[in-house]
């Protein structure tokens, strides 16, 4: 086989297995979401299951800068609540994506001690976000249904 040829060969094969993958970007996209809506949404829920405990982990144990515990209390119990859900139906993803940033970010600072296993799961998390900020909800997405409805976003 001439090396142009194997060289030609390769190429295909290259740009056939960028195609299969980039077919696979509405579905990963997808279940970034689900996977980080979910994290965020159960937090939420615990902490709104007893509201007691919440308030006195958030004035004894999270030290959320610049706002008073109650309110950083309801406000991080809100986003958690409210966003995951945006960010399931892409609604807002991006949006949402970067609310659940602030969320995470505020969780790891808030913590004098966060273990390391803690941490690398929202670098994780937060990485997820941050694909989905950059790149969009994907394809299965109310915000790409709203676009291909009403035209793109100028």
């Amino acid at each position: 086989m001439k090396p142009t040829t194997l060289i030609q060969t390769l190429a295909r094969l290259a740009l056939s297995v960028a195609q299969a993958l980039n077919s696979l970007q509405p579905v990963a996209a997808l279940l970034a979401r689900l996977y980080v809506a979910q994290v965020f949404f159960l937090s939420g829920l615990t902490k709104i299951r007893d509201w007691d405990i919440t308030l006195a982990l958030f004035m004894d144990e999270y030290k959320v800068p610049l706002l008073p515990p109650a309110l950083a209390a309801v406000m991080g119990t809100a986003g958690e609540l409210v966003l995951p859900v945006l960010l399931v139906l892409g609604l807002g993803g991006r949006f949402a994506a970067l609310g659940l940033s602030v969320v995470n970010v505020v969780a790891v600072l808030s913590l004098a001690e966060i273990a390391p296993a803690a941490l690398q799961q929202h670098v994780f998390w937060g990485a997820l976000l941050a694909g989905i900020a950059i790149y969009g909800p994907g394809r299965f997405s109310v915000d790409h249904w709203l676009v291909r409805r009403w035209g793109s976003v100028k």
